[in-house]
């Protein structure tokens, strides 16, 4: 191996953990504020239902970049301190795909048989039981393959972050183009390579919690399929 392509490979490989953290953070951020806001398009409170539909539908239809920028760039000005930039690269991921992830959990929550629902209040269970013991752990199995995708596509988003100097894989290959500028196959190579390698580790996560779970309620477990097609789809 030459010494421009061990550089190569080993700068693009620098920036693999900011995008790690990246993704996980960001995953973290979306599970929680998903649900939230999922929820919370439930509630009986027009109030709530008006403030998450804000939130969900502002996020959605907003570009991510921009938003990036306004939290980067526009709110210190407003605030007079700066974000760290990883830190605010993982708060825009989360606000914008758990705005995304909001439909999921209440399409999921909506989904379950009104007889599941029945059958918790003729056992004279709280609101709150029914929706932590009945309705949630069998709405979270039919999540699990949108939220599969969703968090493939957050994990991709991550090359926006090159836009504030995040650190991560982008940026390090755009740091390395003008000095090999010949091996552009090589640099872009790479950083496909490193990609679709996290995409996997999502996809086989997911794959085995969807099994887990679904043994537990007492589910056929899915049927396997080829990991990289899936991977590839989202």
């Amino acid at each position: 191996m030459s010494d421009s392509t061990s550089n190569i490979i080993s700068t693009i490989l620098g920036g693999l953990g900011a995008t790690v953290y990246a993704t996980v953070g960001g995953i973290a951020l979306t599970i929680v504020l998903a649900f939230l806001a999922g929820l919370a398009m439930l509630s009986r409170s027009r109030t709530v239902r008006f403030i998450s539909r804000v939130y969900v539908e502002g996020f959605r239809g907003t570009s991510e970049v921009v938003q990036l920028f306004w939290l980067y760039f526009v709110l210190p000005a407003l605030v007079g301190f700066k974000l760290v930039p990883l830190f605010a690269g993982i708060v825009v991921l989360g606000l914008n795909h758990g705005a995304y992830g909001a439909e999921i959990v209440r399409g999921a929550v909506q989904s379950v048989p009104p007889a599941q629902r029945e059958g918790a209040v003729a056992l004279s269970f709280s609101p709150a039981q029914r929706m932590f013991r009945v309705i949630l752990p069998q709405a979270v199995v039919e999540m699990l393959p949108p939220f599969n995708n969703l968090f493939i596509q957050l994990m991709k988003s991550t090359a926006l972050l090159y836009f504030i100097s995040a650190g991560e894989i982008t940026e390090k290959g755009e740091l390395l183009r003008p000095v090999y500028g010949s091996q552009l196959v090589l640099i872009y190579g790479v950083e496909l390579l490193c990609y679709l390698a996290i995409a996997v580790i999502i996809t086989i996560v997911m794959r085995v919690l969807e099994r887990v779970l679904s043994r537990r309620l007492g589910r056929a477990a899915p049927k396997r399929q080829n990991v990289w097609a899936r991977a590839g789809a989202a």
